[in-house]
């Protein structure tokens, strides 16, 4: 277990949040300590990120998250990460829960359906906007599970279901509203079908470790979309995971989009693709980047606020035990932020089946001002892993930092 301010680091890193005065781990803690980390999350997180819905932004300060994890991942509730909830699933992080909320437009006559249950969260956030809330899950432990703790915290126009999620409720369509967390190849015809005319759809569609999130709206019974980020969401459970048609690689992991070099499909340019998480970054043109004509550039000049970006990756710890990450680093003043775990690094965590976090390692610190150079540092894999997550970023340090042609290779023996 990594202690002080190495544990601290490595937190920051899987949370891409700092927070001021993280709960111990080793106290209880108190609902008063709960409602002043729902504080800070909105405060630190969710209105810098760019959350503007009043009324979101008010669910996501009175829902308390913390009562929808186990309790050995309370203190870390009101991190802005995903946290394991059994069976391959999580609880999604705040942001993309309120990002994907406001993006449905919520109004309080709407009758909204979610596919994807999982601990209950995010139907608890939409219950107070909205009419009335139907959620469906697949796996029967976590949607019971869930059914209990949305009964016992009085969510009483939240009706769960057991069951294929993506075959829709048909018997309460058609639908104003409909969000889901988890993450076909291509928008089920069902759910097309039990979406109401004029109606908002939310779901991010794509490859296993590739994904986009997308509004639709279906028009003249036909689906218009656009794209709003990358993102990434865990593995569906069930037949449509198995029936994908690409297929994740874990025995050849690679960095996607590592030269960032093609564009975003987003009204945002910066939000490149291959990459999620974006913060404080800008897709920049470089005549003097190491591969292609572009990078990305990092900047900040608030001490611990987040700027970085995220990106997944499939592989096998039983058949790959090292990794090599490569990459081209500039910098210009850049210094560490106010704690000493906020330090500008490229970083790896490394997960189990389970999505249980295995470990973060990383290279760095990047400090001062220095010219494109190359930098490289080989990784243990731990043998349980089955997925990982590349970061790259200033992780609370100050100053700008420029990456370029990111890379990772596996160490053959």
């Amino acid at each position: 277990m990594l202690q002080g301010w190495r544990y601290w680091l490595a937190v920051s890193l899987a949370t891409g949040m700092y927070l001021a005065t993280p709960l111990p781990r080793a106290q209880a803690q108190t609902e008063k300590q709960f409602e002043h980390a729902r504080r800070q999350l909105v405060d630190e997180v969710i209105v810098p990120s760019g959350i503007k819905d009043e009324r979101v932004v008010k669910s996501v300060l009175t829902t308390e998250r913390h009562k929808f994890v186990a309790e050995k991942y309370r203190p870390q509730a009101y991190f802005d990460m995903a946290l394991p909830i059994g069976d391959q699933q999580t609880i999604s992080s705040p942001f993309i829960v309120a990002y994907m909320t406001e993006a449905l437009e919520p109004k309080s006559t709407d009758k909204v359906l979610e596919i994807g249950t999982g601990s209950g969260y995010q139907a608890a956030i939409l219950s107070p906007l909205v009419d009335e809330v139907y959620t469906i899950e697949i796996v029967e432990s976590l949607g019971k599970h869930a059914a209990r703790t949305l009964k016992d915290l009085g969510y009483k126009n939240v009706f769960t279901k057991v069951g294929d999620g993506f075959k829709g409720w048909p018997e309460h369509a058609p639908f104003d509203k409909i969000i889901v967390t988890c993450s076909p190849e291509k928008v089920p015809t069902p759910l097309v079908e039990q979406l109401a005319e004029g109606g908002l759809m939310v779901v991010p569609v794509g490859e296993r470790y590739q994904q986009t999130l997308y509004l639709f709206r279906k028009q003249d019974g036909k689906l218009e979309r656009v794209a709003l980020m990358p993102t990434l969401f865990v593995p569906m459970t069930g037949a449509a995971e198995d029936k994908r048609a690409v297929k994740p690689d874990p025995l050849n992991p690679k960095v996607v989009n590592g030269s960032f070099e093609e564009p975003s499909e987003t009204e945002d340019k910066n939000l490149v693709p291959g990459w999620y998480y974006h913060r404080l970054t800008r897709w920049v043109e470089d005549p003097t980047a190491p591969d292609g004509k572009h990078a990305m550039l990092f900047e900040n000049d608030v001490p611990g606020r987040a700027s970085h970006l995220l990106q997944g990756f499939p592989i096998d710890g039983a058949h790959i035990s090292e990794l090599q990450i490569s990459g081209f680093v500039k910098s210009d003043d850049v210094v560490p932020g106010k704690e000493r775990f906020e330090l500008p690094v490229i970083a790896v965590t490394f997960y189990d089946s389970e999505r249980r976090d295995l470990g973060t390692s990383w290279m760095g610190p990047f400090y001062g001002t220095a010219a494109w150079h190359d930098v490289k540092k080989t990784f243990r894999v731990p043998p349980q892993t089955k997925e990982g997550i590349l970061r790259i970023g200033l992780f609370g340090g100050t100053g700008k930092i420029w990456f370029d042609k990111m890379e990772m290779t596996v160490v053959r023996d």
